[in-house]
């Protein structure tokens, strides 16, 4: 399962970490399904927020998701933060919870770069390796309304426990994914706008 510690792991223990879950198999079957129909046999997470307006702030958006800056929670980390974002590539994502830091490995499955007449979209999805509290996917999304010239962060996953200690702890398991969620909404909507009000965060 995920490595379990009570410091935050050091950066050659992660590198040791990474290596080893390289060469995995993602855990499930149904890679990309966050781009079509997630599987109904997995508990599935929506969060989105409107991050303000114009192609300039779409730009500005897909650098701080280059630079993995949802996850700089504090309580929540990605590493190495300047992992390139393309299918194949191996993130740590770390934890802390109950005092103790959790330390996942995840594979990017997906990219999205695409522009037609009525959007741009930019983002990606990260599916679970062996060595993670969960099986699943989630993916992270820019999308730049060109009808309405607004700018939408979109968070989906879906998710069930992969570990017998995940299935004791879901309800604080599935307390922290919905904060992840909001407080990456949150992260991403603060590094495009200084000083504007954070705006409603639908979650479903």
């Amino acid at each position: 399962m995920g490595m379990l510690s009570l410091r935050k792991p050091s950066a050659e223990s992660l590198r040791h970490f990474l290596a080893s879950q390289g060469s995995e198999e993602l855990t499930y079957s149904q890679w990309g399904a966050t781009a079509e129909t997630p599987p109904p046999s997995f508990v599935l997470d929506h969060t989105r927020i409107r991050l303000g307006t114009g192609e300039g702030l779409f730009k500005a958006a897909q650098g701080a998701l280059r630079r993995w800056q949802q996850f700089d929670l504090g309580w929540v980390d990605a590493w190495p933060r300047d992992t390139t974002i393309e299918p194949g590539q191996v993130v740590a994502v770390m934890g802390r919870a109950v005092g103790l830091w959790w330390l996942n490995a995840c594979r990017i499955v997906y990219v999205i770069d695409e522009t037609d007449d009525s959007a741009s979209r930019y983002g990606f999805a990260n599916g679970t390796l062996p060595a993670h509290i969960q099986k699943g996917e989630e993916r992270f999304l820019l999308e730049w309304n060109r009808n309405d010239d607004s700018v939408w962060f979109d968070i989906l996953a879906f998710s069930r426990p992969n570990k017998w200690l995940t299935r004791i702890g879901y309800p604080l398991v599935r307390r922290s994914q919905k904060r992840f969620a909001r407080e990456a909404a949150a992260k991403m909507f603060h590094a495009v706008n200084n000083e504007a009000p954070l705006p409603e965060i639908c979650q479903s």
